[in-house]
């Protein structure tokens, strides 16, 4: 990870991204995106992850976070996309329903080929780009971006149409997918 891109003050707030290789479009099915949403569970139950905002796109999330535990952020990060790496590639192997098996299952391979790091499969991108929010104005821009995100994507009109986003609990007080911590 460059040096540009690091968790130096563990107790803030932090914008993260992190997407699939090759922004190969996984999180088309729910059952993907379930491993996913589970995992996020987990993380805030077991390893004190605080999620203040978060939107499940195709192929990248992108979230607000912070910690409320000895668990560091990068070792939250890196234990989660560990996991769902793992779980994830197996789930697309053993579903015959998908169409898409192979072709995947091919490009994780060759991606985990090619960076010498994975033994197999290389399922999400090395890094995760946390960015510190140091402002509110700045946290408020990046709550705007992540809600923002399938809008500007074409997939719905307005953020709280989404499913797999906190826009809906931000904008209309419905209980999201996810245990969210407001911001405002």
């Amino acid at each position: 990870m460059s040096e540009k891109y690091k968790v130096r003050h563990p107790d803030e707030l932090y914008f993260i991204t992190f997407a699939v290789v090759g922004w190969i479009d996984v999180f088309t099915r729910h059952c993907y995106v379930d491993i996913l949403l589970e995992s996020i569970k987990f993380c805030q139950k077991e390893k004190g992850l605080e999620v203040y905002a978060w939107c499940i796109m195709s192929n990248h999330v992108h979230m607000i976070v912070g910690r409320n535990g000895s668990d560091d952020i990068p070792d939250i990060i890196r234990d989660f996309k560990k996991y769902t790496s793992k779980q994830i590639v197996k789930a697309i192997a053993e579903n015959n329903r998908e169409s898409r098996r192979d072709w995947m299952m091919k490009l994780f391979l060759e991606f985990g080929y090619k960076s010498g790091k994975h033994m197999k499969h290389m399922f999400w991108q090395n890094q995760y780009h946390p960015v510190v929010l140091f402002s509110h104005d700045m946290a408020m821009q990046k709550l705007n971006y992540i809600h923002r995100n399938p809008v500007v994507s074409g997939i719905v009109h307005e953020p709280s149409d989404y499913r797999y986003s906190s826009a809906g609990d931000y904008e209309s007080n419905k209980t999201g997918l996810l245990p969210i911590i407001f911001l405002y």
